[in-house]
């Protein structure tokens, strides 16, 4: 394979804890590319030969993006639903329903090729690594189309069976319930690393969510809840106690829930583009942060709460609206999604790290939260291949 030198570079941000705290940042820097993996970082002027080189220009450089939440096979979309909501209609989730609809009547072909434009759009902002959870099937084959589509082309797939209750099952969610931990479970396991629940009033009740989560485990599937979203409920208790990787949302948390996440291995993961798009409240990432959680940053790119594929918009709304530092957001959009998916490969540019690499248009991480809205993102290489 082709090795590759990115000289000349402003500032390296490494998130390699052996480079410094915080995100490891070298200045006047350089980096080589070799089979696929970081093979050395530097001041530039140190750099050694490769095969190709690419001049940075005095441009900041990042680890790519890691998207550790994101629900990308679906068909159709709900723009009348968000306009609602800018008109004062209050989100309960109610409009997922919508999306299974449509999304259980369109082809293969379809949610493919959906999955494969929102993913390249990710690329071309500069995220390496995504993870895409099924959900809006809510049948034994719908749920088993979509982790296997989603397989095809995400780098981590979630089982998200226990999305919300289908209409067809409105009156029985203990029935539900059962058919999600059981037979949807076991056709689709083969395709999938993750199992997850939506643990909230109106969805799942946390003995269901302990029920499926466990039926998970015990499939070879690692957990990961939805929890605390729409209010204050069991959602992140039942995460640290079945040590999911991730309890993503965590809008509405009590005392005991900011504890039991300090103290545990499951990191918190707050998706801002949601509360941007429901007008709901932001978490507080500050009071996680302070406690000694550990927190990431994800997309939770979906038709409905959050159509938005950007992480560096989550960046600048987490810094504007949540009280994180620039670095803080960035480490928790990189090295914090990496935790979220407990990945050691990427969200980091230490040497024999997966080479996810993303250049700024710009000369610091800062930026990303100083320019708002403003395309940064001038090339990207995946897995040591540049993709912009």
């Amino acid at each position: 394979m082709v090795s590759t030198v990115i000289a000349n570079i402003g500032e390296l941000v490494t998130n390699d804890p052996a480079v410094g705290d915080g995100l490891g940042i070298i200045h006047d820097a350089a980096l080589v590319i070799d089979d696929g993996k970081v093979a050395w970082t530097g001041p530039s002027a140190d750099a050694p030969a490769a095969d190709t080189w690419f001049d940075a220009t005095g441009r900041a450089v990042l680890p790519g993006f890691v998207d550790s939440h994101a629900h990308l096979v679906f068909a159709g979309e709900r723009a009348e639903e968000f306009a609602a909501r800018m008109s004062g209609q209050k989100y309960d989730g109610g409009g997922i329903r919508t999306t299974v609809e449509r999304s259980r009547a369109a082809s293969d072909d379809d949610l493919r090729a959906t999955l494969r434009r929102l993913i390249d759009e990710m690329a071309h902002q500069g995220t390496t690594t995504v993870e895409c959870k099924s959900g809006y099937g809510l049948t034994v084959e719908q749920e088993e189309r979509a982790v296997r589509i989603a397989a095809e082309l995400a780098d981590e797939v979630t089982y998200l069976g226990a999305h919300v209750v289908p209409v067809e099952y409105k009156d029985d969610t203990a029935g539900y319930t059962r058919l999600v931990a059981t037979e949807m479970l076991a056709a689709c396991a083969p395709h999938a690393r993750w199992v997850d629940v939506f643990c909230e009033k109106g969805a799942f009740d946390a003995d269901q969510a302990r029920e499926i989560l466990r039926a998970g485990i015990a499939a070879g599937l690692s957990p990961r809840v939805h929890a605390n979203q729409l209010g204050q409920g069991p959602g992140v208790q039942v995460a640290v106690e079945v040590d999911a990787a991730s309890a993503d949302h965590c809008t509405f948390l009590s005392d005991a829930d900011v504890d039991a996440l300090a103290s545990s291995r499951t990191v918190a993961t707050l998706l801002p583009g949601v509360e941007f798009s429901t007008r709901q409240p932001y978490p507080d990432a500050r009071r996680l942060l302070d406690a000694g959680a550990t927190v990431a940053l994800a997309s939770d790119c979906n038709p409905g709460s959050c159509y938005s594929s950007s992480m560096a918009f989550c960046v600048a709304v987490a810094v504007r609206d949540m009280r994180m530092t620039p670095a803080e957001a960035v480490w928790a959009a990189t090295a914090g999604g990496a935790r979220a998916l407990r990945r050691t490969d990427v969200g980091h540019l230490g040497v024999g790290a997966r080479a996810d690499v993303h250049v700024l248009d710009a000369a610091s991480h800062i930026h990303l939260a100083y320019r708002p809205g403003v395309p940064q993102t001038a090339a990207v290489w995946k897995a040591g291949t540049q993709v912009k």
